[in-house]
């Protein structure tokens, strides 16, 4: 009976408003899920730049130059949002992507910065190597341009360590090369950061939706494509294999990429692994809203908000998203 009251909420509108303020209390009271600020995490685009430049295919995201962090993490922190994921776009390529280990790199740089300015702070950084190398893949590439797994994953821990040196708190390899888990987690335990963690992109499809990241991250692939390494769309039983892998490697956080498309992924994961897991929310989700409310045919907030539950509601613990700041405005209201 209660719940066909609820139902009846838009015409009890037109009832006494302290009839109303108690429906919707009560509404409020039986929700099954809700979302919290502290479920987010922000990506943020840290460049040489020597200013803050937005993101033509991602309205409302910026490439920060390194002086410009502490003023927009500030902001964030002020949200209530107490963690970020760091993407570098560096000042050069080459084939194998030797800037990924320079200890004075964009990324370097950028986590001593702000490790220094807010020492709470959780502070991710992403492990790859296709906006370094002048072809785009996800690792080293042989004569052949196969990827060269040993050699990826030997510099994959020397990246790795030169960002928790840094001060990172946790690695989040992306480049879907297996034994990356296992590679960066005694890379840290042999070096003395048996504390600092590992979230890994575990089930990552070969997906389209990161068309928008490609052009924020100047990571265009030159050659070929990434279906040899990133998960078929079509794949559950897959997906499920690399998430066990992973966990079984050491990884103490799964993440699932892209999110709404594969909600029925991340319940399947939840339902499969002890850890959590983490979605992102990728930069084609983020730009299909952001585009549809730019032409008035959807409510920005609405939507984005109603996005993120169908996240959270699929099982995900933490929600990578470029909507952590708008969703926790929103939230605080």
């Amino acid at each position: 009976m209660i719940f066909q009251q609820l139902k009846g909420i838009e015409v009890m509108s037109l009832q006494k408003p302290s009839r109303l303020r108690r429906t919707v209390g009560l509404r409020k009271l039986v929700r099954e899920t809700s979302l919290s600020v502290n479920d987010f995490i922000r990506p943020i685009f840290v460049t040489h730049r020597n200013k803050r430049q937005e993101i033509k295919s991602m309205p409302g995201q910026f490439h920060f130059p390194l002086d410009e962090l502490e003023k927009t993490i500030a902001g964030s922190i002020k949200l209530g949002i107490n963690g970020i994921i760091l993407f570098g776009i560096p000042k050069s390529k080459d084939e194998t992507g030797t800037d990924t280990t320079n200890d004075n790199g964009i990324i370097q740089q950028a986590v001593r910065n702000i490790r220094g300015a807010f020492p709470e702070l959780i502070i991710i950084t992403d492990a790859c190597f296709c906006q370094y190398t002048t072809h785009g893949h996800c690792g080293i590439l042989d004569k052949n341009g196969i990827i060269d797994r040993k050699s990826s994953l030997t510099q994959l821990q020397r990246q790795a360590l030169s960002h928790v040196n840094a001060g990172a708190d946790f690695v989040a390899p992306s480049c879907m090369i297996d034994g990356m888990v296992k590679y960066i987690r005694e890379a840290l335990d042999n070096n003395g950061f048996d504390m600092r963690g590992i979230i890994s992109y575990a089930v990552k499809y070969a997906s389209t939706f990161y068309g928008p990241f490609r052009n924020a991250a100047n990571s265009a692939l030159q050659q070929g494509d990434r279906q040899s390494y990133q998960i078929d769309t079509g794949n559950v039983r897959e997906a499920l294999k690399e998430a066990q892998i992973d966990v079984d490697e050491g990884a103490d956080i799964i993440m699932v990429k892209p999110a709404l498309p594969y909600l029925d992924i991340i319940r399947e994961v939840k339902n499969h692994v002890s850890c959590p897991v983490s979605a992102y929310q990728v930069s084609g989700e983020y730009a299909m809203i952001k585009a549809a409310a730019q032409h008035n045919w959807l409510d920005e907030n609405e939507s984005l908000m109603e996005s993120l539950l169908g996240i959270k509601r699929a099982g995900a613990d933490i929600i990578i998203t470029y909507f952590a700041d708008a969703a926790s405005k929103l939230i605080n209201k």
